[in-house]
């Protein structure tokens, strides 16, 4: 890509960025372009749907959380490294609203522009829950397709603002349940949204 191409890519991921987070996911190709400064066909001569458009700006996000996975198996307590990785996945998806719903429908859905980043996302929390399991600290009839749906369940609930302000009690019950002993990262709490865990 030549360089002046991959600055006007660059620049139409910036500005989508904002639009998603202020807007959701739903928010229109037209109204990107508009804001971007650029005519439509521009924007889709980059990005041909809204969903390819998702899929660029959210790939790298995916990729730094499949990173982190492989670092905390590295680096961290087994029943630390999940909860920690499950923390930052769910702390990533109330960037944009309404991603987790856009998740949960690639994850079964092989022509998804976002199939394969979630399929790799819940491959990489599934590993770090295998490790859990198999040093006896996470439950055993949990697999990676029912924690890649608590993540978004949490990160649901952090999104609607009739709940947003239990999100991180919320959090500590399900971290907690994941485990099958005390006195793991989960009692320590979570952040999301720049806030506080309110313990209780």
């Amino acid at each position: 890509m030549r360089a002046d191409a991959k600055r006007n890519r660059d620049h139409l991921l910036t500005v989508a960025g904002a639009a998603v987070a202020e807007q959701g996911i739903d928010v229109s190709m037209r109204d990107v372009a508009r804001r971007a400064d650029v005519g439509l066909a521009t924007l889709l001569r980059h990005f041909p749907t809204r969903e390819a458009l998702l899929e660029a700006l959210l790939h790298t996000s995916f990729d730094e959380l499949t990173a982190k996975a492989s670092e905390l198996e590295l680096s961290n307590a087994v029943e630390d490294a999940l909860v920690s990785w499950v923390r930052d996945c769910v702390a990533w998806t109330t960037e944009y609203r309404g991603v987790t719903v856009l998740m949960a429908a690639a994850i079964d859905d092989p022509e998804s522009a976002l199939h394969a980043s979630c399929v790799t996302l819940r491959a990489a929390g599934a590993r770090l829950l295998a490790r859990a399991r198999n040093a006896g600290v996470a439950r055993s009839d949990i697999d990676g397709d029912d924690l890649f749906a608590l993540i978004a369940m949490l990160a649901w609930a952090g999104d609607q603002p009739a709940l947003a302000h239990r999100a991180d009690h919320l959090f500590d019950i399900v971290a907690s349940a994941l485990l099958t002993r005390p006195g793991g990262s989960q009692d320590r709490g979570v952040t999301t949204k720049g806030e506080t865990a309110d313990h209780r």
